[in-house]
């Protein structure tokens, strides 16, 4: 497969889960905002998140890469085993996001050189 790292590094925020969606959620190139019964989940450029604001669960310095396959039919199967498989088997976890057209993935940053290598021996492709 296709694959494309998008340029910004991600946090990924966990507020109380009947909190508001906050106005620096909505803006950017890439966000993913996922509310449950147990949190509201946000997945935002570290460049978005409002200067001096401090939260209690907060996970900074990923990396985020695109499955660039054009729009992924929902009766594929596979698509994101095949490259959790290789990045599990080298000890590298991720952050999964599915959107309608297609899937993302976030490693740490501190893995990412290694995904990208395991990814490529595996058969992937890393695309500008």
């Amino acid at each position: 497969m296709k694959l494309k790292t998008l340029d910004s590094a991600f946090s990924v925020v966990k507020l109380p889960p009947a909190a508001p969606i906050p106005s620096w959620a909505a803006s950017g190139s890439f966000v993913s905002v996922t509310r449950t019964d147990e949190e509201l989940s946000i997945v935002v450029p570290t460049e978005d998140l409002p200067p001096g604001e401090t939260f209690a669960d907060i996970e900074h310095d990923f990396r985020c890469v695109k499955i660039e396959e054009g729009v992924l039919d929902f009766s594929l199967a596979g698509i994101i085993a095949s490259v959790a498989g290789p990045l599990a088997e080298a000890g590298i976890s991720i952050f999964v996001i599915a959107t309608y057209n297609t899937d993302y993935f976030l490693t740490k940053s501190h893995a990412f050189d290694k995904a990208k290598a395991v990814l490529e021996q595996a058969g992937h492709t890393f695309i500008h």
